[in-house]
Parts: C-alpha cells; structure tokens; sequence
C-alpha cells in the first residue's frame, strides 16, 4: 500500500501526506515559509469584514 499522496498549495508538486512529514501540507520547508510570507505580507487572507480599529487611550491631563 502507497502512503497518501497530495498537492502542496504553495508550488503543486506531490507531498507525502504522513505524519511523519514536517511540512505536510507543504512539500518543503521553503514552500511552508513561502506561504507564510504570504500571510504576513496580506497577499492572503480570510474573506471577512475589517475589523473596527479600538479608540486610542487619551493620556490623563496634568494638574487636573
């Protein structure tokens, strides 16, 4: 019995779909940080509304 094969979403090639894989669902270390630069860089990101930015705090006013 072969062990599960698969695509890596960062580049398509095939990917060892075992646990013993560390990148799994990635083919290398470098598409795994390919894929999270993307994220960092918000080239990718979960559709969604924006988020509404908190008020800043107002440092309190001296001698009051």
């Amino acid at each position: 019995m072969s062990a599960p094969r698969g695509k890596c979403p960062q580049c398509g090639g095939p990917v060892a779909l075992l646990p013993a894989n560390p990148f799994r669902p990635f083919c290398s270390e470098r598409c795994r940080l390919l894929d999270l630069g993307d994220w960092l860089d918000e080239r990718r990101a979960i559709p969604g509304e924006d988020a509404v930015p908190e008020p800043e705090a107002t440092p309190p006013e001296e001698g009051a």
